[in-house]
């Protein structure tokens, strides 16, 4: 940057993607503060597994100065696959490497608290939930907290996920329901309480579809699995079969009659959970989602191109955090930093919203993904 007074840089969110970016600019002596609306890190749980990818996710920590300790961290054996037939058979295996580093799995928790721990103290400022980005396009902006709090930026950075507040300052768009629902369940202390399930799922992930219906169960460190039925339905399918969330037990019923034709493990591994299921419908911005450039106001992550769940989300945050910071790093102002950055992310983000568009329904497919090459080790489950 310039000899120009330091630009006063605030970025919406502190999940991956706006933990990263402030690592980054950090590592380059450039203030920044995050701004989060949850009360303080342990204020929820961050939810399953993730895979960081070797050309996108693995690239961000890398420029972060953490690749290491990600791997100290990180799970290669979660790189196990298995692609099943509803009616049991086996259909794919695959085993890595020891050494296989392309895409290993971490708990988002332990990413989250990596990223966070890497952070100057009182970088985060907790319970900081945006009302509105106001003020010029130009700059400065303000922000509008819903407690009162008003603070001046120079750049505001939506991280702030699929309903973000910071990108109703760039665009009227609002994410879509996909018309697939996901519906997760827990299972804990699984080696010993519910070791079938845990032999069937391994140190990785199973899968299975029938072209309506669709399983993905994924280990997660800490001896749990979690297992997610995948359904094409009505957003409201739980109120329209006249259940609650909080109803487990009529859930279960319908799951036992939605998936009766599948085998009785499959079935127990829907229904045999611990506690209540969580319903996750699946929304996805616009194909392509764009907006009208603006100096002082950008976004990356799902704010910027939110997608089905299919392995990028978080890859591609953490990619667009690392691109951004280095551009805020190597030009002479904020202004130049933004166009740069939106210039390379924009069309790579459309490029992807294009391939994955109604990609919710390849997790329903009947298929082998196209990954998976004929003769890869079919056996009998």
């Amino acid at each position: 940057m310039s000899s120009a007074p330091a630009p006063r840089i605030a970025i919406i969110g502190a999940g991956p993607g706006g933990l990263t970016c402030a690592r980054i600019l950090q590592r380059h002596g450039i203030a920044v503060t995050v701004h989060d609306r949850e009360d303080g890190p342990t204020a929820r749980n961050q939810g399953g597994t993730l895979d960081l990818h070797e050309d996108n996710g693995q690239i961000a920590l890398r420029e972060a100065g953490l690749l290491d300790d990600f791997f100290r961290l990180a799970r290669p054996e979660g790189q196990e696959m298995r692609h099943l037939h509803p009616g049991g058979d086996l259909l794919f295996h695959h085993v890595p490497e020891e050494d296989e580093r392309l895409k290993p799995e971490i708990d988002r928790g332990a990413l989250r608290d990596l990223l966070l721990n890497s952070l100057e103290p009182g970088t985060v400022r907790w319970g900081h939930a945006l009302r509105a980005v106001e003020g010029p396009a130009a700059g400065p902006r303000r922000l509008c907290f819903t407690d009162g709090t008003v603070l001046e930026a120079d750049l505001v950075i939506g991280a702030d996920g699929a309903w973000s507040r910071v990108r109703r300052a760039l665009s009227d768009a609002v994410p879509e329901y996909t018309g697939v629902s996901f519906l997760e369940a827990w299972f804990q202390d699984v080696d010993d309480q519910h070791p079938e399930i845990a032999a069937f799922v391994g140190q990785g992930s199973a899968a299975a579809a029938d072209g309506e219906r669709g399983l993905f169960a994924q280990r997660n460190s800490g001896d749990h699995i979690r297992v997610y039925a995948i359904q094409r339905v009505p957003e409201d399918w739980l109120a329209a079969a006249g259940l609650a969330p909080q109803d487990t037990e009529g859930i279960r019923a319908l799951l036992l009659e939605r998936f009766g034709h599948w085998s009785p493990l499959f079935r127990r591994t829907l229904t045999d959970n611990d506690g209540r299921y969580v319903d996750r419908p699946i929304h996805a911005l616009p194909v392509p989602h764009v907006w009208e450039h603006q100096p002082t106001v950008t976004l990356l992550g799902d704010a910027a191109h939110l997608m089905p769940p299919l392995g990028v989300g978080v890859n591609l945050a953490m990619l667009d955090a690392c691109e951004l910071a280095l551009a805020v790093a190597r030009h002479a102002t904020i202004a130049e930093a933004v166009r740069a950055y939106e210039s390379t992310m924009l069309p790579r983000s459309a490029e992807m919203q294009r391939l994955l568009d109604h990609g919710a329904d390849e997790l329903l497919s009947a298929d082998l993904p196209d990954f998976v090459q004929d003769g890869d080790a079919p056996a009998a489950a």
